[in-house]
Protein backbone atom coordinates (compact mmCIF):
# COMPACT_ATOMS: atom_id res chain seq x y z
CA UNK A 1 0.00 0.00 0.00
CA UNK A 2 1.37 3.36 -0.99
CA UNK A 3 1.69 4.89 2.61
CA UNK A 4 1.70 8.64 1.30
CA UNK A 5 -1.45 8.60 -1.09
CA UNK A 6 -4.27 10.99 1.04
CA UNK A 7 -7.58 9.81 1.91
CA UNK A 8 -9.81 11.65 -0.25
CA UNK A 9 -7.62 13.59 -2.16
CA UNK A 10 -6.46 13.89 -5.50
CA UNK A 11 -4.36 16.91 -5.46
CA UNK A 12 -0.37 16.04 -5.96
CA UNK A 13 2.44 16.78 -3.66
CA UNK A 14 4.62 18.87 -5.45
CA UNK A 15 8.53 19.56 -4.75
CA UNK A 16 8.34 23.03 -1.92
CA UNK A 17 10.46 25.09 -4.48
CA UNK A 18 7.24 25.11 -6.92
CA UNK A 19 5.11 26.16 -4.00
CA UNK A 20 3.67 29.57 -2.45
CA UNK A 21 1.43 30.84 -0.43
CA UNK A 22 -1.37 33.34 -2.10
CA UNK A 23 -3.85 35.14 -0.63
CA UNK A 24 -7.28 37.23 -2.41
CA UNK A 25 -6.73 40.11 -4.22
CA UNK A 26 -7.79 43.15 -3.36
CA UNK A 27 -8.51 44.46 -0.05
CA UNK A 28 -10.48 43.31 2.77
CA UNK A 29 -12.93 45.11 4.86
CA UNK A 30 -14.49 44.58 8.11
CA UNK A 31 -16.76 46.75 10.17
CA UNK A 32 -16.27 47.83 13.64
CA UNK A 33 -17.46 45.57 16.16
CA UNK A 34 -17.78 42.76 13.16
CA UNK A 35 -15.47 40.07 11.96
CA UNK A 36 -13.09 40.02 9.77
CA UNK A 37 -11.91 36.26 7.81
CA UNK A 38 -8.04 36.13 6.36
CA UNK A 39 -7.40 33.57 4.17
CA UNK A 40 -4.43 32.19 2.76
CA UNK A 41 -3.58 28.90 0.36
CA UNK A 42 -0.80 27.01 -0.92
CA UNK A 43 -0.36 27.30 -4.71
CA UNK A 44 -1.13 24.37 -6.49
CA UNK A 45 -2.79 23.15 -3.76
CA UNK A 46 -1.79 20.75 -1.75
CA UNK A 47 -2.26 19.30 2.17
CA UNK A 48 -0.73 21.96 4.71
CA UNK A 49 -2.04 19.46 7.63
CA UNK A 50 1.68 18.89 8.32
CA UNK A 51 2.82 22.33 8.32
CA UNK A 52 2.79 25.36 10.97
CA UNK A 53 0.78 28.48 10.11
CA UNK A 54 1.62 31.99 11.15
CA UNK A 55 -0.39 34.74 11.24
CA UNK A 56 1.40 38.40 12.16
CA UNK A 57 1.23 42.26 11.78
CA UNK A 58 2.47 43.53 8.66
CA UNK A 59 6.02 44.07 10.04
CA UNK A 60 6.09 40.50 11.79
CA UNK A 61 6.66 41.94 14.98
CA UNK A 62 3.41 40.82 16.26
CA UNK A 63 2.36 37.60 16.11
CA UNK A 64 -1.48 37.23 16.19
CA UNK A 65 -1.70 33.64 15.60
CA UNK A 66 0.00 30.32 15.43
CA UNK A 67 -1.20 26.87 14.70
CA UNK A 68 1.38 23.83 15.00
CA UNK A 69 1.66 20.22 15.24
CA UNK A 70 -2.14 19.90 14.55
CA UNK A 71 -3.25 22.61 17.09
CA UNK A 72 -3.28 26.10 18.22
CA UNK A 73 -0.40 27.20 20.24
CA UNK A 74 -1.21 29.29 23.45
CA UNK A 75 0.69 32.08 25.09
CA UNK A 76 2.25 33.06 21.91
CA UNK A 77 -0.15 35.42 19.89
CA UNK A 78 -0.03 39.35 20.76
CA UNK A 79 -2.72 39.81 24.19
CA UNK A 80 -5.06 41.98 22.06
CA UNK A 81 -5.97 39.14 19.83
CA UNK A 82 -6.11 36.74 22.50
CA UNK A 83 -9.50 34.97 22.64
CA UNK A 84 -10.54 36.28 19.98
CA UNK A 85 -9.72 34.65 17.09
CA UNK A 86 -11.09 31.46 15.55
CA UNK A 87 -8.74 29.47 13.17
CA UNK A 88 -10.48 27.31 10.22
CA UNK A 89 -9.17 24.20 8.97
CA UNK A 90 -11.82 22.73 7.31
CA UNK A 91 -10.31 22.78 4.07
CA UNK A 92 -6.33 22.79 5.56
CA UNK A 93 -6.05 18.91 3.30
CA UNK A 94 -6.47 21.46 0.34
CA UNK A 95 -3.96 23.76 1.38
CA UNK A 96 -6.34 26.40 2.01
CA UNK A 97 -6.79 28.25 5.69
CA UNK A 98 -8.93 31.21 7.15
CA UNK A 99 -7.92 32.96 10.18
CA UNK A 100 -11.95 35.03 11.42
CA UNK A 101 -11.05 37.74 13.96
CA UNK A 102 -14.19 38.94 16.22
CA UNK A 103 -15.13 41.97 17.73
CA UNK A 104 -13.02 44.05 15.08
CA UNK A 105 -11.88 47.42 16.50
CA UNK A 106 -9.77 50.41 15.14
CA UNK A 107 -6.68 49.08 15.70
CA UNK A 108 -7.08 45.89 13.85
CA UNK A 109 -6.67 48.02 10.76
CA UNK A 110 -3.63 47.55 8.42
CA UNK A 111 -1.37 44.72 6.87
CA UNK A 112 -1.25 41.50 7.80
CA UNK A 113 1.19 38.49 6.63
CA UNK A 114 0.47 34.88 6.37
CA UNK A 115 2.90 32.08 7.00
CA UNK A 116 3.61 28.55 6.17
CA UNK A 117 6.40 26.78 7.39
CA UNK A 118 7.79 22.96 6.88
CA UNK A 119 10.75 21.44 7.06
CA UNK A 120 11.99 22.41 3.65
CA UNK A 121 9.61 25.04 2.99
CA UNK A 122 8.46 28.66 3.64
CA UNK A 123 6.76 31.24 2.14
CA UNK A 124 4.23 34.33 3.07
CA UNK A 125 1.97 36.51 1.61
CA UNK A 126 0.55 39.59 2.49
CA UNK A 127 -3.15 41.49 3.01
CA UNK A 128 -4.33 44.46 3.95
CA UNK A 129 -7.15 45.11 6.55
CA UNK A 130 -9.48 48.07 6.53
CA UNK A 131 -11.63 48.64 8.84
CA UNK A 132 -14.43 51.15 8.48
CA UNK A 133 -16.74 52.33 11.76
CA UNK A 134 -20.61 52.37 11.18
CA UNK A 135 -22.95 55.21 12.14
CA UNK A 136 -24.54 54.18 15.33
CA UNK A 137 -27.23 56.88 15.58
CA UNK A 138 -28.45 60.49 14.08
CA UNK A 139 -29.92 62.94 15.78
CA UNK A 140 -31.04 65.82 14.67
CA UNK A 141 -32.54 68.45 17.58
CA UNK A 142 -34.06 71.61 17.26
CA UNK A 143 -33.52 75.09 18.99
CA UNK A 144 -35.11 77.48 19.21
CA UNK A 145 -36.61 76.53 15.65
CA UNK A 146 -33.75 78.79 14.02
CA UNK A 147 -30.78 76.15 14.41
CA UNK A 148 -30.84 72.60 13.72
CA UNK A 149 -28.29 70.03 14.90
CA UNK A 150 -26.99 66.93 13.59
CA UNK A 151 -24.91 64.26 15.24
CA UNK A 152 -23.36 61.32 14.12
CA UNK A 153 -20.67 59.02 15.58
CA UNK A 154 -19.20 55.46 15.54
CA UNK A 155 -17.58 56.45 12.06
CA UNK A 156 -14.12 55.68 10.89
CA UNK A 157 -12.41 56.82 8.82
CA UNK A 158 -13.38 60.24 9.33
CA UNK A 159 -17.18 60.19 7.00
CA UNK A 160 -17.99 63.45 4.52
CA UNK A 161 -21.01 65.43 6.33
CA UNK A 162 -23.45 67.68 4.43
CA UNK A 163 -26.99 68.95 4.47
CA UNK A 164 -29.21 68.84 1.71
CA UNK A 165 -32.39 70.12 0.31
CA UNK A 166 -35.67 68.63 -0.58
CA UNK A 167 -34.09 68.20 -3.95
CA UNK A 168 -31.00 66.57 -2.92
CA UNK A 169 -28.77 69.45 -3.46
CA UNK A 170 -26.10 70.80 -1.17
CA UNK A 171 -27.08 73.27 1.76
CA UNK A 172 -24.10 75.01 3.52
CA UNK A 173 -23.25 74.56 6.90
CA UNK A 174 -23.04 76.74 9.76
CA UNK A 175 -20.14 74.80 11.75
CA UNK A 176 -18.96 71.89 11.73
CA UNK A 177 -16.70 69.77 14.02
CA UNK A 178 -15.48 66.37 15.24
CA UNK A 179 -13.57 64.67 17.76
CA UNK A 180 -12.04 60.99 18.26
CA UNK A 181 -13.10 58.55 21.05
CA UNK A 182 -10.86 56.33 22.76
CA UNK A 183 -11.41 53.71 20.39
CA UNK A 184 -10.43 56.31 17.35
CA UNK A 185 -13.72 56.45 16.23
CA UNK A 186 -15.00 59.64 14.85
CA UNK A 187 -18.06 61.45 15.95
CA UNK A 188 -19.55 64.50 14.31
CA UNK A 189 -21.34 67.27 14.96
CA UNK A 190 -22.73 69.81 12.06
CA UNK A 191 -25.56 72.67 12.46
CA UNK A 192 -27.37 74.96 10.39
CA UNK A 193 -28.75 78.47 10.82
CA UNK A 194 -31.93 78.26 9.01
CA UNK A 195 -33.07 82.35 7.98
CA UNK A 196 -35.91 82.46 5.23
CA UNK A 197 -35.77 78.80 4.44
CA UNK A 198 -38.20 77.99 1.67
CA UNK A 199 -37.72 74.40 1.54
CA UNK A 200 -39.43 72.43 4.82
CA UNK A 201 -37.16 69.76 4.39
CA UNK A 202 -34.08 69.49 4.78
CA UNK A 203 -31.47 66.07 5.69
CA UNK A 204 -28.01 65.42 7.68
CA UNK A 205 -26.03 63.25 5.36
CA UNK A 206 -23.06 60.91 6.30
CA UNK A 207 -21.05 59.16 4.08
CA UNK A 208 -18.21 56.63 4.97
CA UNK A 209 -16.25 56.72 1.64
CA UNK A 210 -14.35 53.54 2.32
CA UNK A 211 -17.69 51.02 1.97
CA UNK A 212 -19.77 53.65 0.51
CA UNK A 213 -22.28 53.72 3.06
CA UNK A 214 -24.57 56.33 3.66
CA UNK A 215 -26.93 57.13 6.56
CA UNK A 216 -29.72 60.02 6.35
CA UNK A 217 -32.08 61.53 9.05
CA UNK A 218 -34.50 63.95 7.57
CA UNK A 219 -36.84 66.36 9.45
CA UNK A 220 -39.67 68.27 8.03
CA UNK A 221 -40.13 71.97 9.51
CA UNK A 222 -42.78 74.27 10.54
CA UNK A 223 -42.43 76.78 7.67
CA UNK A 224 -44.20 79.56 9.00
CA UNK A 225 -41.23 79.87 11.19
CA UNK A 226 -39.70 81.29 8.35
CA UNK A 227 -42.42 83.23 7.10
CA UNK A 228 -41.09 87.22 7.25
CA UNK A 229 -43.21 89.52 9.18
CA UNK A 230 -44.96 92.60 7.73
Amino acid sequence: MDQHRSTGQNLCVLPSSKLMVTVPKGHLVARVGGQAALSCQLSPPQSAEHMEVHWFRGDNSQLVYLYRGGHEVNGEAAPEYVNRTEFVKEAMGEGKVTLKIHNVSISDDGPYRCLFKDTDFSDMASMNLIVAGKCIHVQVPTSDGLVVECNSGGWFPQPQMEWRDSRGEVVPHSSKSYSQDGARLFHMKMTLLLRNFSDCNITCCVHNPVIGEEKQTSIILACFLFTSKS
